[in-house]
């Protein structure tokens, strides 16, 4: 017997008929023996009407009140698969984030899950209860409703996997894997049947939408074996591993694009006026992603980074106001880009992989606002209508060959 979380999407109890379905997908995982914690987000939809009657109402609306809006799509869910479970004739409850204690800090938007109580968790369990819980929210110190932010709900699942130490947490969405590239850009995608926990983080963090970079990262953390599984096509899915013999790993493990980025670039500014930066970015608890400085050290600096287009309209004005007491400083600030990246185990150790990329990006004449490569992936920054032309034949390129 295992002990099993499983995770249900939006698009997966979209409907009553769809609510329906995956209790009858819980059930036969509860018949072949196993012991089931199911997590749900919200009807798919549901979380977005919910915000924009806010937005009606006040288009600056406070965050925590947005937060105990937004976390009642998910009571309506989990309150629906416990009697859909239930008319079947097997016991099931559905929990909310606080009658599991699940604790989180007060970032509210973008809470971080730090704490997962199990006793309630146990109890249910121990009476033979197929157990409900509502994904995306969790309760800060104070008692405030929290939320996890897009794609919480998968931070979640993997959070309790974490806590109760279920053999497997298996994500449900709405495709049967993590493929080498999104089926929808190049039809010669390929489906993986595992991937490295590394490569899985990295494409999580830059675009590929099968899992939330948050839900990868604690993955990591506790060693959650994680499953990606389409709820409407009964398969394997892919498994995210932990393999350390890079001998047994694929050089290249997928394609990811990203839109909705802003870039900015910061000239003539000091060391000490990027650090200011940095702590307004972090304040308002906003992620970053290539990040490069040079220049003259320390006054003479060239700073470039980027950030998403809801986060700089969040940030915006003060870091405006922040430039204006920077002596000399000037900028440049471009919204609406999209990144493209190749992930993959030891991308900066194969010249060749890498001379193909610029190779073809040349050939297709595009505009690089921005480039950054680690050991694991390379990134451009491009016009958004050029991304997934330019990633379909980079798929031919690198996965056409021996790559």
């Amino acid at each position: 017997m295992a002990l099993l979380v499983q995770k249900f999407g939006g698009t997966s109890v979209g409907t009553t008929e769809r609510i329906e379905a995956v209790a009858d997908l819980i059930i036969r995982t509860v018949q072949a023996g196993h012991k089931v914690i199911a997590v749900v987000s919200a009807m798919a939809g549901e979380t977005n009407r919910l915000l924009g009657l806010a937005q009606r109402i006040d288009v600056k609306a406070s965050a925590r009140e947005l937060d105990v809006l937004a976390a009642a799509g998910e009571q309506v869910s989990v309150a629906l698969l416990a009697i859909a479970l239930v008319k079947r004739g097997y016991p099931a409850v559905s929990l909310l984030a606080d009658q599991v204690c699940i604790r989180t800090d007060n970032k509210f938007g973008k809470a971080r899950i730090e704490h997962v109580d199990t006793e309630r968790l146990a109890q249910e369990l121990e009476q033979g209860h197929i157990v409900v819980v509502a994904g995306f929210q969790g309760r800060d110190i104070e008692g405030n409703l929290t939320t996890l932010g897009r794609g919480g709900s998968d931070t979640s699942a993997v959070a309790l996997a974490a806590a109760v130490q279920a053999d497997e947490c298996q994500i449900y969405t709405d495709v049967d894997g993590v493929y080498t590239i999104d089926p929808r850009i190049c039809p010669g995608a390929r489906r993986l049947s595992q991937i490295p926990f590394g490569d899985m983080l990295e494409l999580a963090s830059v675009g590929a939408k099968v899992l939330h970079s948050r839900s990868v990262e604690y993955a990591g953390r506790h060693r959650v074996l994680l499953r990606v599984l389409s709820t409407f096509r009964p398969d394997a899915g892919t498994l995210m591993t932990y393999e350390e013999d890079p001998m047994l790993l694929p050089l290249i493990s997928g394609i990811a694009c990203q839109h909705g980025l802003t870039f900015l670039q910061l000239q003539a500014l000091s060391h000490t006026d990027f650090c200011r930066l940095l702590n307004l970015l972090a304040a308002h608890n906003v992620e970053t992603d290539m990040v490069q400085q040079y220049g003259v050290w320390p006054d003479q600096l060239t700073v470039q980074l980027v950030l998403t287009n809801s986060d700089w309209l969040q940030v915006a004005d003060d870091v405006q106001n922040l430039l204006k007491n920077c002596r000399d400083a000037q900028h440049r600030i471009q919204a609406n880009l999209a990144k493209l990246s190749v992930v993959g185990i030891g991308i900066r150790s194969q010249p060749d992989v890498v001379a193909r990329i610029h190779q073809l990006l040349n050939q297709l004449n595009i505009q690089i606002w921005a480039m950054t490569q680690t050991e694991s992936r390379f990134s451009v920054l491009m016009a958004p209508e050029l991304v997934e032309g330019a990633a379909a034949k980079l798929h031919q390129v690198l996965f056409n060959s021996d790559n």
